[in-house]
Formats: C-alpha cells, structure tokens, sequence
C-alpha cells in the first residue's frame, strides 16, 4: 500500500517538473544572457506576459515579459561595428554589445557578457574575430597597478 502511494507522489512531482518551463533572457543581476526558471505569474494576472523567473547561475529572481523575450539583445559577432571600437583599456568600463580593439592582440571584438572575479573585479568576456573568446579585466583603479 505504501508503495503503490509513493509511486502516485512520483508520478505528480513528475508531472509538476514536466511543466516547469525554462528560457533564455538577459540577467540584470549577472549582466548576462543566462538560463532561468519561470516562477510564477505577476501581480498583473494571467493576461499578462509578464512572469516571474528564476536565474540558474545567481539565482536571483527577476520579471520578465515573454513578448518582449526573443527581441532581448544577445551580443555576438555579427553585431561587431568595427568604424565604431574603442581601444581596450583595463581603466575603462565597457556595456554588452561594445565593439573593442585590442592592441595587443591586434583584433576587433565584441562584449558578450560581464561578469565579477572572486577578488571583486570587473571582468568582461569578449569575442574576437581571430583570437576567439577571451576574459578581460575592465576598470582597475590606477593605484592597483
């Protein structure tokens, strides 16, 4: 009897887990294009496309509007403007979507995503034509140098 009840809790919480929906939007929190959770309607009811959702990687939650969803801007190569790139510096701040040249690398780039280092420092991941991905540090203060 037990057994055959635990196999009824299985199939629900199964069912429950079948329905939870996962999408892709932009992270307020991470800076970041990231996978989250829906949660839960808003306030606004039903009829509404906004939704509560859980991000996967800071777990932070946030509203999002699914009809606004697939027009979320997701930085990638084809966005690169190379007439319009600033010279990387790691004493500037920089936004998703810049276009970046870097010297070193002799390389145009876009930033993808940013993000924190475990010291605390801003770090941005850039994608460049040649060199591929690479994790640069953005604004360090000129007395840590």
């Amino acid at each position: 009897m037990k057994f055959a009840i635990l196999i009824g809790y299985l199939k629900i919480f199964n069912e429950i887990m079948a329905k939870t929906k996962n999408i892709e939007a932009f992270c307020n929190f991470c800076g970041s294009v990231q996978k989250m959770e829906l949660a839960g309607q808003t306030s606004e009811g039903a009829e509404s496309s906004k939704q509560w959702a859980k991000c996967k990687k800071c777990k932070q939650k946030l509203v999002v509007d699914l009809e606004n969803l697939k027009k979320d801007f997701k930085p990638t190569l084809q966005n690169l403007k190379t007439e319009e790139s600033v010279t990387y510096s790691p004493l500037k701040m920089f936004a998703l979507g810049d276009s970046i040249f870097h010297e070193s690398f002799n390389d145009f780039g876009v930033v993808i995503s940013k993000e924190l280092s475990s010291q605390g420092k801003g770090l941005i991941n850039v994608e460049f034509q040649n060199s591929g991905k690479k994790k640069l540090i953005e604004t360090i203060i000129k007395s840590e140098v």
